[in-house]
């Protein structure tokens, strides 16, 4: 039904800004007082907006509010007058004063005061007994002004709602184009008001209307005193037009009475993040107002309802079949939009006139919470979907957070009011991108980041990822792109060189294909950290929480890649059924994660898919022709062993982080072998004893019942082991700097300037040779590209590849 009024900023969007602009403290003379307010008092207001005031019909207090009466002394007049203002605002005379009395504001109530523009508002229109008088008000405050709000309904949201609360007058002293506009216009102030715009582009036009309010007000003697204030303005964002609240008749549905209902359907809905629920959407279902549905534009779904001209009956029209039978000169094909169907009018069926379609349109909120069923053409088509829930309510919505008051409320309402429940049963609200220091990204700022330079920079996937796991949806993300080039270093590329390791070797290994049934206690425990990592991924995103499913799957590289890959390269390289072992599961672990990653990194996530598939030729018919076709398998459980091989392996790497945290503290390197490591008994298996051995470089692990012991006494065998490890290893790294293969050789160049090396040298050259693919060892110096020159405690060894 129609309801009310609905404030419009003349239907544009607006953006607010600080500008400067006249403020006016104004005395109301009292007319007719109690006992605290005596008749010829003045009550003083306060305005930024003076263009208001001929529309004044109440000035507002606050009820448990402390009030003065105090006198001043009217220089122009040369008089003593009596002024009400609350008692936190007495610093705004300017002269001496004297307090009489002191009241609240509830014993104000009811005086009766001068309207300032006699006239202006229509003594014959509704409720204008109830004008000029004095209410109390919740929304008055005394941190600025005098702690009485002048009030015109027409023009500001908490006045139109006392004025329905105690029954004020509703008539506009400003019409539509802005400027003033009086029923009769007699007296002499309103026939120069007249016509004139209240708010205008060009400020000097402008200012000769609110000059002309000033000199009124002082010929008056209505204006205590006038100064420049800033405070923010809404203007137009399109052509920068100062925009005015005002009060314009609206179709509403009473949402205000579906409170109890809402809520009942929200507590249905799982939200992401939790807070929202009962927070920002929650408070906002609790304070749900009227939705005003009717907008005056031209494009938009129109209204279907028809008044009449004579006797104003509604009918509302709910389909075309209804419509054709008022009228049956109305065809089936009769286009509904505008401007067709303002033609479209019939016979009134209570009198004589006739029905003319209200040229409204709905609101586009409106259109956008009827999607579920528009969508569907309901109930004309496809009822059953609907009623019988085949395809409604949708599984989730996904939408930024300021659409808690937008989308995802208008779905709400109107399938709250339709009675079919929610209709979604999961939200995921996603927090606004800022730029890098928190602020909100803006081109007049000029701290917008173009997606595009990011994406052609760092991948899609890696933007996509990294705003999945920067933090949860609902918070605000501020974005710098070095974030985004981490996540591509740190997770995606770290990934591909997992994978090409594994394609360095899986060509050359006289493969079974992709397997996970290997009996090396590092293939067990990979497998089952793919089985948790499985559950966890769809744990969380059954509870549609992309951030910790999306930072499991972090987590998973870094330890595939810095523990098991790392762990396992010597098996590699080993040859026979071990090297087989790891390079089948390191492809099938491969394989199952482009599966767990393709929603998250879709593009990455193909790629590996296709490429692994590859080196599997004769069990084509097991796979897809892309990973997005593959099914998300159902989670497997993880065996009572594998759990355990999960306990124990925690229980090593423990066990190896305070080792290696005793080897910084002797601030011995890694590569120096040591002789013995003390740790608790844990009952740990032998294969996991050898990973700490290996991962620590100790030779012996002796178990005890006191703490972690490091013997960090070095002896001479122990010291050229460790001039051995040391040179093989910044031999590799030559090797990868120069981007050799497993299958070159090269040659060596050594220039030794330690005996202890030498020693060394004498003993494992060919070892050396093995390990390294040197083809020779040549014991002199020479220019090449590549060398690297390393010290030891009695000398140096200076190291070159041929490339």
């Amino acid at each position: 039904p129609r309801c009310g009024t609905t404030l419009s900023s003349h239907e544009v969007a607006q953006g607010y800004r600080k500008v400067p602009d006249n403020s006016v403290y104004i005395k109301f003379k009292v007319k007719s007082g109690n006992t605290k307010v005596n008749a010829g008092d003045y009550i003083l207001s306060w305005t930024t907006t003076p263009w208001t005031l001929p529309g004044n019909v109440a000035l507002a207090v606050g009820g448990d509010v402390d009030y003065l009466k105090v006198r001043i002394k009217n220089n122009e007049l040369g008089i003593k007058e009596n002024l009400i203002i609350t008692k936190t605002r007495l610093s705004i005379f300017d002269g001496e004063y004297e307090i009489l009395d002191e009241f609240k504001g509830n014993e104000m109530l009811e005086v009766i005061y001068e309207p300032l523009f006699p006239g202006a508002i229509s003594d014959k229109v509704e409720n204008y007994n109830n004008a000029y008088k004095v209410y109390a008000a919740d929304f008055v405050t005394t941190e600025d002004g005098t702690g009485v709000v002048h009030t015109a309904v027409m023009y500001g949201e908490e006045d139109y709602q006392l004025g329905l609360e105690v029954g004020l007058p509703k008539q506009h002293t400003v019409s539509e184009n802005g400027s003033f506009d009086f029923i009769k216009p007699e007296s002499e102030i309103l026939k120069e008001l007249q016509g004139m715009p209240v708010k205008h582009k060009d400020k000097p036009t402008e200012e000769k209307t609110t000059t002309k309010i000033i000199d009124y007000l002082k010929k008056e003697n209505i204006l205590l005193k006038e100064e420049i204030h800033q405070h923010d303005y809404p203007f137009c964002w399109r052509c920068d037009t100062p925009l005015l609240y005002y009060a314009k008749d609206s179709w509403f549905i009473r949402m205000s009475k579906l409170r109890a209902e809402l809520k009942v359907n929200n507590d249905k809905i799982n939200w992401v993040p939790g807070h929202i629920k009962n927070g920002r959407f929650g408070e906002w279902l609790e304070g749900a107002k009227d939705w005003a549905i009717s907008r005056e534009r031209y494009w938009g779904t129109p209204l279907p309802v028809w008044e009449c001209n004579k006797c104003d009956a509604v009918a509302v029209i709910g389909s075309r079949e209804e419509l054709m039978q008022k009228d049956s000169t109305i065809k089936e094909d009769i286009d509904l939009h505008r401007p067709y169907i303002d033609e479209v009018k019939f016979k009134c069926e209570k009198c004589d006139g006739e029905m003319i379609r209200d040229d409204s349109v709905l609101d586009c909120w409106f259109d956008s919470g009827a999607m579920p069923f528009a969508q569907l053409h309901y109930p004309f088509e496809n009822k059953d979907l609907i009623d019988k829930q085949d395809w409604y309510p949708a599984d989730y919505i996904c939408e930024a957070i300021d659409q808690t008051r937008g989308w995802f409320y208008t779905l709400l309402a109107i399938s709250t009011f339709l009675d079919k429940g929610t209709c979604y049963k999961n939200v995921i609200c996603l927090g606004h991108i800022n730029d890098k220091h928190g602020k909100k990204m803006s081109k007049s700022k000029g701290n917008i980041v173009d997606p595009w330079e990011v994406m052609n920079s760092f991948g899609v996937d890696a933007l996509r990822f990294h705003l999945y796991t920067m933090n949860q949806p609902g918070e605000p993300k501020n974005f710098d792109s070095k974030s985004v080039e981490d996540v591509l270093k740190k997770n995606l590329l770290i990934l591909w060189n997992v994978f090409s390791f594994y394609k360095m070797y899986v060509s050359s290994t006289n493969s079974k294909g992709l397997e996970n049934a290997s009996k090396n206690i590092l293939d067990k425990w990979i497998i089952a950290k793919l089985i948790e990592l499985h559950n966890n991924v769809t744990n969380g995103l059954e509870k549609y929480d992309i951030t910790t499913s999306a930072r499991k799957i972090t987590e998973f590289i870094n330890e595939l890649s810095t523990w098991y890959v790392r762990r396992s390269r010597d098996r590699f390289k080993a040859g026979g059924e071990e090297q087989v072992a790891a390079v089948g599961t390191l492809g099938f672990v491969l394989l199952e994660l482009a599966k767990i990653m393709a929603p998250f990194t879709p593009f990455i996530a193909e790629k590996l898919y296709l490429e692994l598939i590859k080196d599997c030729p004769n069990k084509e018919s097991e796979f897809k022709t892309s990973v997005h076709l593959e099914s998300w398998s159902a989670s497997p459980e993880l065996a009572e062993e594998q759990k355990l091989i999960l306990q124990k392996m925690d229980q090593v790497r423990t066990i190896v982080e305070r080792a290696l945290a005793l080897r910084a503290e002797a601030k011995i390197k890694v590569r120096q072998p040591l002789s013995e490591l003390m740790i608790i008994d844990r009952e740990l298996d032998k294969e996991l004893i050898e990973v700490i051995k290996s991962e620590v470089n100790v030779k012996e692990i002796i178990l005890g019942q006191t703490e972690i012991k490091l013997n960090i006494n070095i002896t001479d065998e122990l010291e050229l082991e460790g001039i051995y490890r040391e040179l093989v290893r910044t031999i590799n790294a030559l090797r990868k700097q120069a981007k050799l293969t497993i299958n070159d050789f090269t040659d060596l160049f050594l220039e030794i300037k330690s005996d202890k090396a030498k020693m060394m040298m004498d003993k494992m050259e060919e070892d050396i040779k093995n390990v390294t693919l040197v083809k020779n060892i040549n014991k002199t110096r020479k220019e090449v590209k590549f060398s690297k020159e390393i010290n030891f405690t009695d000398g140096s060894v200076w190291i070159g590849i041929a490339g």
